[in-house]
């Protein structure tokens, strides 16, 4: 009988892979039941907490550029889903407000599948989350992905993609 050995390497990336799947059937399963992306959802879910923001502020938050906040908004308020409305103090400022339509599809849509993670995540001893974001980060800096422009929702592809039918 041979003995079969599996490299770390290629287990490692098999969990990457793993990982990356189960975001894209959640987000995939988000798109059929909400016509939004996990991103799109998580602004959503900013602008109810809040009440209003900023683009600016929103971007922050998502650690992602203005340029994207700037496409996402764009296409939330095509949908309805976003309003803008000019700031009375600084008529340079955009203020954002949730829509009914947005609150609806929020209601509406599956728990985020970063949810569930967070909640696992936080269960866990400060030792283990430590180490778990330490070997991340690592991997990260391993794919060349420290500059990479990324947001902590889960999701895949390019923000420019064609919005869910």
């Amino acid at each position: 009988m041979e003995r079969v050995v599996v490299k770390r390497s290629e287990i490692s990336l098999v969990a990457l892979r793993r990982i990356l799947r189960a975001t894209e059937r959640h987000g995939k399963a988000l798109a059929r039941a909400s016509g939004l992306t996990p991103v799109q959802m998580r602004v959503l879910s900013i602008l109810e907490t809040d009440g209003r923001s900023t683009p600016k502020a929103i971007a922050a938050k998502l650690r992602v550029a203005q340029a994207t906040m700037t496409a996402l908004i764009d296409r939330l308020a095509a949908k309805g889903m976003v309003e803008r409305q000019r700031s009375d103090y600084d008529r340079r400022q955009m203020n954002l407000f949730i829509t009914e339509k947005g609150r609806a599809a929020l209601e509406s849509a599956p728990d985020p599948l970063q949810d569930t993670f967070v909640t696992e995540f936080e269960e866990l001893p400060d030792w283990e989350q430590a180490m778990i974001v330490a070997a991340l980060e690592r991997v990260a800096s391993m794919m060349n992905a420290d500059e990479i422009d990324a947001s902590p929702v889960l999701d895949l592809g390019d923000i420019k993609r064609a919005p869910p039918q």
